[in-house]
Parts: C-alpha cells; sequence; structure tokens
C-alpha cells in the first residue's frame, strides 16, 4: 500500500502525458515518505523503505497521510509509537490535513483526533475501535470519510481504500482533471458498495467463559437448528436469561445476533462458492422465511442474495480459471 500510493502521487502531471504524447509532464506533488528515523529499515514482509526524512526533521506539509498498521484485532496500538503520535498531533496543529488508510486510523485514535469526530476503519477492527476509543463515532461501512474534512481529518477503511483517498486529494491539491488522468493512468475506480459486501463476522476465540465458548463451537456446526438460543442455553445448563447475560457479556452479542451474523456468513460462504439456486440458501442456513432471509441479507451485506452474487462472480470465475 505505501509504495502503491507514494507511485500513484509521485506520478501526478507526469504520466498521464507521457502515455498520450509521449513526453513527460511536470510532477505536481512533492511526496516524501517519512518515518520516526531517516533510516532504511524492513516493514512487514521484509520490504526495504527508506524514509526521506525523520519526523523530527519534517515540520510543515499539506497532508500528512498515515498508511496501515498491523496490530490483532484485540488489541490497540496503544504506547506503541508515542513519537508518531505526538508528531500527528504536532501536524494538524499546524494546519496539515491528516489522513489515514485502513487500520491508520488507529493512530489517529490515539493521537485523539478522531475524539468527537466520524470515521472510518477496516471492518475488522470494528470490535477493537468500540472497545478501546469510545469517544470515536465509527461508520462501519465507511470507504471514504470525508465528514471532519473541514476539521482537517479524513480517515478510510479498508486497505485498498487509498485508491479513493489519492483520487480525493489529487483532485483537491492539484483539480478534478488531474484525478481523472491519473484514475486512467492507474486504471482507479472508487468502492461504491462500500465495505459490507466484504465485511466477514469477526469471532475472535474467547477464553473467559467456558460454558458459552463451548456453545460458540456448537452453533458454528448447528446454526440451521430451529431455536437456536433455546438450545444454546439447555446446552449451558443455564437459565434463558442468565445464558442471555453471560454470552453477550463474553462475545459482545446478544445470542440470535450471533446466530444471524453466523448464518449469514454461512450464507455468503454458499452464494461465494456454488452456483445453485439463491431460494434454497435461507432455507439450508435456517430460515423459513425467504422474505426475512433476503432481508436481514441486504440488511447485512448491504447487497440481496442475487446482486451478492454477481458482485462477487468475477472473482468466481477467476478462482474456478485458475
Amino acid at each position: 500500500m505505501l509504495f502503491g500510493l507514494y507511485d500513484v502521487l509521485l506520478s501526478v502531471g507526469a504520466v498521464f502525458p507521457d502515455m498520450t504524447t509521449g513526453e513527460a509532464g511536470e510532477a505536481l506533488l512533492d511526496v516524501r515518505i517519512v518515518a520516526a528515523g531517516a533510516e532504511p529499515f524492513r516493514c512487514f514482509g521484509n520490504v526495504l523503505v527508506e524514509p526521506r526524512d525523520a519526523i523530527g526533521e519534517l515540520t510543515r506539509a499539506d497532508v500528512v497521510i498515515v498508511c496501515d498498521i498491523y496490530t490483532p484485532i484485540d488489541v490497540p496500538p496503544r504506547g506503541r509509537y508515542p513519537d508518531e503520535v505526538e508528531w500527528l498531533r504536532q501536524m494538524h496543529a499546524t494546519g496539515s490535513l491528516v489522513a489515514s488508510v485502513c487500520t491508520g486510523s488507529l493512530m489517529l485514535a490515539e493521537a485523539g483526533l478522531l475524539d468527537g469526530r466520524q470515521a472510518g476503519c477496516h471492518w475488522a477492527y470494528r470490535d477493537l475501535v468500540r472497545k478501546h476509543y469510545p469517544r470515536v463515532d465509527l461508520v462501519e461501512d465507511s470507504i471514504l470519510n470525508l465528514a471532519s474534512e473541514v476539521d482537517g481529518v479524513i480517515t478510510t477503511g479498508g486497505a485498498t481504500a487509498w485508491h479513493d483517498l489519492a483520487l480525493h486529494l489529487i483532485a483537491r491539491l492539484c483539480g478534478p482533471a488531474q484525478a481523472i488522468q491519473t484514475s486512467k493512468v492507474f486504471l482507479l475506480s472508487g468502492h461504491e458498495d462500500g465495505q459490507r459486501p466484504f465485511a466477514a463476522m469477526s469471532r475472535p476465540r474467547q477464553e473467559r467463559d467456558a460454558v458459552v465458548a463451548e456453545c460458540q463451537v456448537w452453533i458454528g456446526e448447528h446454526f440451521a437448528s430451529p431455536n437456536p438460543v433455546a438450545l444454546m442455553a439447555q446446552r449451558s445448563g443455564l437459565t434463558s436469561r442468565t445464558f442471555g447475560r453471560r454470552f453477550r457479556a463474553a462475545t459482545g452479542h446478544r445470542p440470535m445476533e450471533y446466530v444471524h451474523a453466523v448464518r449469514i456468513e454461512e450464507a455468503r460462504r454458499i452464494i461465494e462458492t456454488e452456483t445453485g439456486s439463491l431460494e434454497d440458501v435461507g432455507y439450508r442456513v435456517g430460515y423459513e422465511d425467504p422474505t426475512f432471509f433476503r432481508r436481514l441479507f441486504k440488511r447485512t451485506t448491504g447487497l440481496s442474495p442475487a446482486a451478492y452474487r454477481r458482485r462477487m462472480a468475477g472473482i468466481l470465475r477467476l478462482s474456478t480459471d485458475a
């Protein structure tokens, strides 16, 4: 992502003329890779990164972009990047537009720049954001969140959302024509359907409650059972009310919400990998009312089952060809 974003922004004004007239134009943006120190280092995947500047050497910029960072889905990056976090605060305070890609928004949250503001983040980290950064107004389906641009903050959700961010920044800094030309060079397009078609259910293993953990395993294999919540409560040996409280305390979800999520996740798998009738999918995952299933599926994914199949058809075709 770092180098893709770097290449795209660095090309603005220069590459499109070269591709259409044979004569390179003038690069319109001064793009720099900045890190805690200016020394080369290797990031995830052993990829060599050679910063142009250290954060202590750069005090002014029109735009600062925080690329994605890796952290487990239940562990915030608390205290891991104190110098970078303070630098982000200072850059924002001096007038820089601060933007993030994917999990880079966790850095902005650490800096307090998202407190009281709408923000996007990768769907896998939605529970982490809600738990550890409760002052952030997380918009789960967000791809390019411009709600706080007037306050100098832009966030995105999902790794390839840098495409949308890059085109927006190019249009803002260099004009819409340059954004269109850049999109033609790199074949960039937006994510109009948002994150929901791609978001999977987050089910990190919880070890706080062995009874609930056993029920999670059971429902993962028996999601189509009738009256699944009653059956889980019966297996647990608890009253329905006590089971409901313990399940929510352990997982963050009400039991039936969890069942719906597991069922829709299986329905997505069926639609993604099989070509049979869509009419049978709801019944196979536990829903006797096809209208209710279609409504729930669309509320979860943002698409009807038929539209979801069309959305994933190209990926399925590529995997089949392979």
